[in-house]
């Protein structure tokens, strides 16, 4: 998995199922919610996301009032979304 960001962008390509991926991802996030409160996350292709992010950013828009969008690539993606009944929480997009 990679992470890349610009201003309020977080790229994420490759795909999510690692304890290691979440601590990167969420120390990724934790520096730039310092400066922004409207951050954009593009999963590009990977076809599930782990339930300890999940949790990470029901937090981060419900405490600590941070506007998310997810841009997810992936219809399995956007389909586990759905399910859980997330889409409008974190503004889940296909792209």
């Amino acid at each position: 998995m990679d992470i890349s960001t610009t201003s309020n962008v977080v790229t994420i390509t490759g795909n999510i199922k690692s304890v290691s991926d979440y601590q990167r991802i969420k120390e990724t996030l934790d520096s730039m919610i310092q400066s922004q409160k409207s951050i954009v996350l593009e999963i590009k292709d990977s076809i599930s996301i782990t339930s300890s992010l999940i949790g990470y950013f029901t937090k981060l828009v419900q405490k600590e009032g941070i506007d998310l969008s997810i841009k997810v690539g992936d219809t399995s993606l956007l389909e586990l979304f759905e399910d859980l009944n997330l889409i409008g929480l974190f503004k889940v997009r296909k792209v």
